[in-house]
């Protein structure tokens, strides 16, 4: 029924502004705004919407993931760009000192958007 759509994916947030300011400034996607939605053009002609929600409850899980090449690279480019990286203590959840995760898999880093949600950087193999 839906094999040939083209399915997109969308999260709130409480700032349209920070938003869009964050996504392109920061982490340097092409953001296009229409009418009180804004729409992140990533790889692929895939785009994700952004939607504005003055009740906005931060996702408790990572939304989106950006796999890179580097994490290494990526982190200390994105902590120059003023993103500070979730730091976790738990035992089978322990980040170093920059905030990447080390312990099996691949190695991520995650960070917050202005309105809290939780993104992710990941290494490709």
């Amino acid at each position: 029924m839906f094999k040939d759509t083209k399915a997109f994916s969308g999260f709130s947030v409480d700032n349209l502004q920070k938003a869009q300011e964050f996504y392109s400034e920061i982490l340097g996607l092409n953001v296009t705004k229409e009418r009180d939605l804004l729409f992140l053009h990533i790889a692929g002609g895939n785009k994700i919407v952004i939607y504005p929600k003055p009740n906005h409850q931060a996702a408790t899980f990572t939304i989106l993931n950006f796999p890179v090449t580097d994490i290494e690279k990526a982190v200390d480019e994105l902590s120059r760009r003023g993103v500070q990286f979730e730091h976790y203590k738990q035992k089978e959840l322990k980040t170093d000192e920059k905030g990447i995760f080390r312990g099996g898999g691949p190695l991520i880093a995650w960070f917050k958007d202005p309105a809290g949600n939780i993104l992710s950087v990941l290494e490709e193999s």
